[in-house]
């Protein structure tokens, strides 16, 4: 089911608009944990209350807006109205700048935001978004884009065609992102042989989709509730049978044959014998 409208407006594709709404594409289920005041084993929950620090007092949800604080700390209240008629392209529309390989795209910028944009009901509106989505998917280009949702700054985005649908994925402007040093080690010489069989490896765990990759299941919650399980009546909790190894001496060439060995062996456990 496709969620509650976020912003309405449109793209802006050269002379040609398409109108759109933005939707959330994803669902925010996390798992059940909550702040606990420990003490004395009281374990009341602990929330966030908002509370005006004029009055000193919590205010309900229908009693709190929006204020920008000047210079000289005074607050000038911003109304959702004032915020449709932003003097801001981007406030109504996605603007398209350019067209480029995904692989282009810095991952590093890739946010965690990612919407669908739906496409407006009236038929005239229809072409022009599946002539959008169409030409993206035949050139296999991804378009990035400028776009802003109310009480937020101008974003940079990607948009891209995902099973007849716009998709776009926020994007953090490039002086977000944090240079390297200091992470990477200094270059190294590297032994073409290891490198041979590391290349191997990729190839070994190679996938042309993500529906390939045995077991992509978020285990999280189930591990947690094994947890409150044990904890409730009492028992030791089962261990996994293997931990992740951590680093020690070895011989990094037998590693990777190895791990290659056992990559081929996955994969024809996975895809049967017809595959092999």
């Amino acid at each position: 089911m496709p969620g509650p409208v976020i912003w309405s407006g449109h793209i802006t594709f050269g002379l040609v608009t398409v109108p759109v709404s933005l939707i959330s594409a994803v669902d925010r289920d996390g798992t059940p944990l909550h702040l606990v005041h420990t003490a004395g084993d009281c374990y009341g929950r602990i929330r966030y209350r908002k509370v005006c620090e004029i009055e000193d007092r919590e205010v309900p949800e229908h009693d709190i807006g929006r204020g920008y604080e000047t210079a000289d700390g005074s607050i000038v209240p911003i109304s959702d109205t004032d915020l449709d008629h932003l003097p801001l392209a981007t406030a109504h529309a996605i603007e398209l700048l350019g067209t480029l390989p995904a692989e282009a795209i810095d991952p590093r910028q890739i946010g965690a935001a990612s919407y669908y944009l739906a496409a407006s009901a009236a038929p005239a509106a229809v072409r022009p978004y599946v002539l959008l989505v169409e030409a993206l998917a035949r050139r296999s280009q991804v378009v990035v884009v400028k776009f802003a949702v109310r009480g937020d700054r101008e974003r940079l985005g990607m948009l891209r065609a995902r099973q007849g649908a716009l998709v776009l994925n926020a994007l953090r402007w490039s002086d977000e992102i944090r240079s390297p040093a200091g992470v990477a080690p200094s270059p190294g010489k590297v032994d073409e042989e290891e490198l041979a069989v590391a290349l191997d490896l990729i190839e070994a765990r190679s996938v042309d989709t993500l529906a390939e990759i045995p077991d992509l299941t978020d285990h999280y919650g189930q591990a947690l509730d094994a947890v409150v399980e044990a904890k409730l009546h009492a028992r030791d909790l089962a261990r996994p049978a293997q931990s992740i190894r951590g680093p020690h001496p070895v011989d990094l060439m037998d590693m990777l044959q190895q791990s290659v060995r056992d990559a081929h062996a996955d994969r024809s456990s996975t895809q049967g014998p017809a595959a092999q």
